[in-house]
């Protein structure tokens, strides 16, 4: 089995994979990182998502060995190394962004993305860009009020 190097969280990992591993199998099953969900299996519902090379990715639609030499980032890893949380998983909070939790790791890691690289303007905007992220409970109200909140606060600090 070939020998898998990369960053995860800001700490370096090697580990044997074998090549037909998924990244979200990985993360999970090799890593014991449990915040990064599987949920379809097909890149469709969100509950994957994790940042490699500060972009959102589905972890379920990508092989493990693609992350080889590159930084990836989950749930586990938005926390400050004092325990504070990232402004986008206090937003979640504040504004009750979920529910059951099941999509909340992957729509953070979306909502990081969206934020950071793309148009949050407008309730329509954060909606369209969370296309890509499924939840079954919250009917999206208080996760978009929870991303123009995280928007602001990015703002804000910059």
């Amino acid at each position: 089995m070939p020998l898998l190097s990369l960053t995860v969280n800001g700490k370096a990992v090697q580990r044997e994979v074998a090549p037909n591993t998924l990244l979200v199998e990985f993360i999970r099953e090799h890593l014991r990182l449990t915040g990064t969900h599987t949920g379809c299996d097909t890149g469709q519902c969100g509950a994957c998502t994790v940042h490699l090379d500060g972009r959102a990715v589905k972890a379920c639609s990508m092989l493990a060995t693609q992350a080889a030499g590159r930084q990836l980032t989950t749930i586990e890893g938005l926390a400050s190394a004092t325990g504070d949380l990232h402004p986008m998983q206090t937003a979640f909070n504040q504004c009750h962004g979920l529910q059951c939790g099941f999509c909340t790791p992957g729509m953070v890691m979306s909502a990081i993305d969206l934020v950071q690289h793309h148009d949050c303007s407008s309730e329509a905007k954060i909606r369209e860009g969370l296309e890509g992220n499924m939840c079954r409970c919250t009917g999206y109200q208080n996760i978009v009020k929870a991303v123009a909140q995280a928007a602001e606060a990015t703002k804000a600090l910059a």
